[in-house]
């Protein structure tokens, strides 16, 4: 097999990171650059997308204890159970889930400046798709019928002190939300 020569330059981070790693993994320098090259290779998009960016926030929200993955028919059924046979929620767990949207209301009260910030947060949750189609309109889609009335519910409540109102006009699979400005804060 032929090899290439190459010459490279290191700043300082990328010695210590190579001489790290030729203390860890026993392997010479040459071999631990022909490995990078070939990761970097095979994983260039998302080393270079800001993928990188949504599993920092993914690794946040989930070290802190306050969020859990949950597989979303797990969400289908909770919903489902908390619903009587014409889809109407239990009035004991609407009570329960409004307290929930209203804390949020208080937590993302300086969080999110914007409408635009919060879809794409509770996007990144998985609740939602979210597609804008003008400067202040979005078309939100959920996986079902079910987490719709859920997430439009949360959406209402848990924006009340932000500093922008919504319109949400609802649709057969989708929702349109329009923000305004409330004018009230500076």
């Amino acid at each position: 097999m032929t090899m290439d020569r190459a010459t490279v330059s290191l700043d300082e981070d990328a010695k210590e990171a190579l001489e790290d790693l030729t203390e860890r993994t026993g392997h010479g320098q040459s071999e631990l650059f022909r490995r990078a090259l070939t990761f970097y290779a095979a994983n260039f998009q998302a080393a270079t997308t800001d993928a990188g960016t949504k599993l920092g926030d993914y690794h946040k929200m989930l070290s802190g204890g306050e969020h859990v993955l949950l597989d979303v028919d797990f969400l289908h059924c909770f919903l489902d159970f908390v619903s009587d046979g014409s889809g109407t929620p239990d009035p004991e767990f609407l009570e329960s889930a409004d307290r929930v949207s209203d804390y949020h209301a208080r937590e993302y009260d300086g969080e999110f400046e914007t409408l635009d910030e919060l879809l794409e947060w509770l996007s990144l949750c998985g609740f939602l798709s979210v597609r804008r189609s003008d400067e202040n309109r979005y078309h939100v889609v959920f996986p079902s019928d079910h987490i719709r009335w859920f997430m439009t519910r949360f959406i209402e409540r848990s924006t009340v002190d932000l500093p922008f109102d919504i319109d949400i006009e609802e649709g057969l699979t989708k929702v349109l939300i329009t923000e305004h400005d409330n004018g009230s804060r500076d």
